[in-house]
């Protein structure tokens, strides 16, 4: 991956250039920030960079016998390790090697714009925790044992460094404190609280920020094709999350589906006729977990809409003539006094899908928590 491919992040690119340019790359850095900033695929570009044959001052050449397999995640000098667990295939002992083929496809399939939940379906491990294991740490000791094949520097990436297990950490302490020569580690997290202190306080930070707005409506216009009010739209909604504003862009054509069932379930919900809130808790249980998981993100969006809108924030909130007539009649029912709450169901409700929650027992407890969060109309 070139650093001309990846959405925005122009400082921390320049900072990354710096360091090889200077020859002062440090052997263990971890690159620190929030889902959807790029950090992955920053990793991968300066991997690539510093072991291009032909590089600029700006990018690696992408030509060179290096780039062309660092391109296709195929370089021998280039490694992962990323949370795993056991699965119907892999039933003991996972290891990140054992689902290289799905990790290799998942970051030629985004551009390395993804996150924990988009690879746990990848591998298919249901309601697991997935970890860095032990059998992980022993593997990159080996792995990093041996000389490298043809590039001045091994790289080893550990994606989710949070995923760290506890009890497995204590093993890689002394080859990220006393790597072999041209070795360069990048921990990737969004969370250094979690992150063990040893680990941590053997690394480099280096601070990846959110996207602006700008970065993700100019991302999307190369990656889809819409017009220039809806990526607007998306980039604002987003929140400096690119994966984020990907699945919304994907999920488009389902927008004014979405809006129709919303519609539906907050009239069924104010009504609270049971027998009716029933029949929509049947109908949306049989959808799917990925589509009912984009309902909840859609309503979550209105939730935060109406909110805006009850604090005189309209420029921040982009409708179109259908959305803006129910937001009118919708805006006094979720206010300041109740928002928080309601977005926080919605929320909730996103995670225990996540976890395979029983859809219909998960809909009729939102539903009826949702009922009574709208009689609490602003005085």
């Amino acid at each position: 991956m070139l650093f001309s491919e990846i959405i925005g992040q122009e400082s921390v690119k320049a900072r990354l250039r710096q360091t090889v340019q200077d020859n002062r790359v440090s052997h263990a850095q971890l690159f620190l920030g929030p889902e959807g900033s790029g950090k992955l695929a920053l990793a991968i570009a300066y991997a690539q960079y510093i072991n291009c044959k032909n590089r600029t001052a700006e990018d690696a050449c992408g030509t060179c016998p290096s780039c062309v397999k660092y391109n296709k995640i195929s370089h021998p000098d280039l490694h992962f390790v990323y949370p795993v667990a056991r699965t119907k295939r892999i039933k003991e002992k996972p290891r990140s090697k054992d689902f290289a083929t799905e990790w290799r496809e998942l970051l030629l399939d985004s551009q390395s714009y993804f996150n924990l939940n988009r690879w746990y379906e990848k591998i298919g491990i249901e309601n697991k925790q997935a970890i860095i294991n032990a059998e992980d740490c022993n593997e990159i000791i080996k792995t990093l044992s041996y000389k490298s094949y043809e590039s001045e520097y091994k790289v080893m990436i550990i994606w989710m460094a949070e995923k760290l297990y506890y009890s497995a950490a204590p093993k890689i302490l002394k080859i990220l404190e006393e790597p072999p020569d041209k070795t360069l580690f990048i921990l990737i997290s969004e969370n250094q609280d979690q992150i063990i202190n040893t680990i941590r306080s053997r690394t480099q930070i280096v601070k990846i920020p959110k996207l602006k707005e700008e970065d993700i409506r100019n991302g999307l216009a190369v990656i889809s094709v819409m017009d220039q009010a809806e990526s607007a739209k998306i980039a604002m909604l987003a929140e400096g999350n690119f994966v984020e504003a990907l699945e919304m862009a994907q999920s488009n054509g389902d927008e004014q589906e979405h809006f129709e069932r919303f519609v539906n379930w907050m009239r069924l919900c104010f009504s609270f006729k049971i027998p009716d809130i029933n029949n929509f808790v049947s109908e949306i249980s049989k959808i799917g977990r990925e589509r009912q998981k984009a309902f909840l993100g859609f309503a979550m969006r209105i939730s935060r809409n109406s909110i805006l809108l009850n604090m005189h924030l309209k420029n921040l909130v982009p409708m179109n003539e259908q959305e803006a007539t129910f937001m009118k009649r919708f805006v006094p029912y979720v206010n300041p006094a109740n928002g928080f709450d309601f977005y926080q169901e919605l929320n909730t409700g996103i995670r225990h899908i996540e976890r395979n929650a029983n859809p219909s027992i998960l809909f009729m407890d939102l539903s009826l928590k949702i009922s009574l969060l709208l009689r609490m109309v602003k005085k």
